[in-house]
């Protein structure tokens, strides 16, 4: 495993939910990031760790190896890989991933 790729692994597996995206929850810098950030709000995560893949050139081209998905942001929730902003909303929408963030929000 390269050292990008343990770093990113680190990240993903000390932090409950992870959001590798384009700027910050604060102030996202495109569309999807922005989506993806207002999904978790409205989840009701407190525990957001974002990860601004535009300061790490390594990182953002790492992640989409790491998880073999193409796109940016990327949502991470105990460690496993859950999809990026199309997923979140289809899963948001069915209230599938509210339980996912809900159930584990004690952990």
């Amino acid at each position: 495993m390269s050292d990008v790729q343990q770093r990113i692994a680190d990240i993903v597996k000390s932090n409950r939910v992870v959001l590798f995206m384009k700027g910050t929850a604060q102030f996202p810098m495109c569309g999807f990031s922005g989506r993806a950030v207002q999904i978790l709000k409205a989840c009701g995560v407190t525990d957001l760790t974002t990860v601004n893949v535009l300061e790490d050139e390594e990182v953002r081209q790492g992640i989409k190896d790491f998880a073999n998905w193409p796109t940016i942001p990327q949502l991470y929730v105990n460690g496993e890989f859950v999809g990026g902003s199309d997923i979140m909303r289809e899963m948001y929408e069915s209230g599938e991933l509210q339980k996912m963030l809900g159930a584990t929000q004690q952990a």
